[in-house]
């Protein structure tokens, strides 16, 4: 079974990947995983106070996925799996690739802003010729009417 990697984090863009990861998803047959990175620069602190940012992070990411889980099991039947990482967003990307290999295609949210697609994206383009698996690269402004025609 084809499976979606989606990237959760706070950008704009992201609500367009999810929505495509999971309507493809539900059209192929497949299923969505969502990961969602911790930068480390987050827990640069003393011991005690770093783990308390580290569970305050979790938290809001497991509220950030709740929403969008909760939307992929009533729109489009697809229970999302989610996993949570620490460190460079683009290192433990490919690191859950090679690791899954379930995996089929990783899903990327672009930003319309004048600071390119994003750092994601641009790091991943970089390196896309021995990349593992295809990036499907998701307009950020691109309205909910057309991803559906063209999914």
């Amino acid at each position: 079974m084809r499976k979606f990697l989606v990237v959760l984090d706070d950008s704009r863009e992201c609500l367009n990947a999810m929505r495509f990861a999971a309507m493809r998803a539900q059209h192929t047959g497949g299923e969505v995983e969502i990961l969602s990175v911790i930068p480390p620069e987050e827990f640069n602190h003393w011991l005690g106070v770093g783990t308390l940012m580290r569970d305050e992070a979790k938290e809001r990411i497991h509220a950030h996925y709740e929403v969008f889980a909760k939307w992929m099991r009533d729109r489009h039947d697809i229970d999302p799996r989610l996993v949570i990482r620490e460190g460079n967003v683009v290192e433990q990307i490919l690191k859950r690739v090679e690791e899954a290999n379930e995996i089929g295609v990783l899903v990327l949210g672009a930003s319309s802003g004048r600071g390119g697609p994003g750092p994601i994206i641009t790091e991943l383009v970089r390196n896309a010729g021995t990349l593992p698996v295809p990036i499907t690269i998701v307009p950020g402004e691109m309205s909910k009417e057309r991803l559906e025609s063209i999914t």
